[in-house]
């Protein structure tokens, strides 16, 4: 299953690349979401290579993920893979600047079954397909909302 979203953001490359590769802040934001998020690694600074252990509450039961991420290419591309209760899955956020101040951001995930009890557990996912579809589509525009909030043009005299 398969889900993406594209979104143009009124902000240079760099700022929207810094925004999508602040693991720490991602770290935090599960954490708020009631996740628990371990790093598994040794690594100082964001690279190819970095993984997280996470557990989490998914339909009334704890969950585990293992996450790994797989390529980092500064300031264009992000992906994650990630493995929970038999169900393989990729995050991958790709970036092309379009002018000096404005960067479209493609977004995409894909969700794989890898046991018939995870694919037990995608079954009422692929039913509610569209609304989840445009959850994730509203989801990834706020958030490119947010970066442009936060990102302030230097006056130029």
């Amino acid at each position: 299953m398969q889900f993406s979203a594209r979104e143009d953001i009124e902000a240079p490359i760099e700022e929207v690349f810094r925004a999508v590769a602040n693991f720490e802040g991602w770290e935090r934001a599960a954490l708020r979401r009631g996740a628990e998020i371990t790093r598994t690694d040794t690594m100082e600074t964001p690279s190819k290579g970095m993984t997280w252990a996470v557990q989490f509450s998914f339909r009334n039961r704890i969950r585990k993920a293992d996450l790994e991420l797989t390529e980092l290419d500064a300031p264009n591309k992000v992906r994650v893979f990630a493995t929970a209760s038999g169900v393989e899955s990729s995050f991958y956020i790709e970036l092309v600047s379009l002018s000096r101040v404005r960067t479209r951001m493609d977004v995409s995930t894909g969700l794989k079954p890898t046991t018939i009890s995870a694919r037990l557990l995608l079954q009422p996912m692929k039913l509610g397909r569209a609304k989840l579809s445009n959850r994730f589509r509203k989801r990834i525009a706020d958030f490119a909302g947010a970066i442009e909030d936060g990102y302030h043009p230097p006056n130029i005299r």
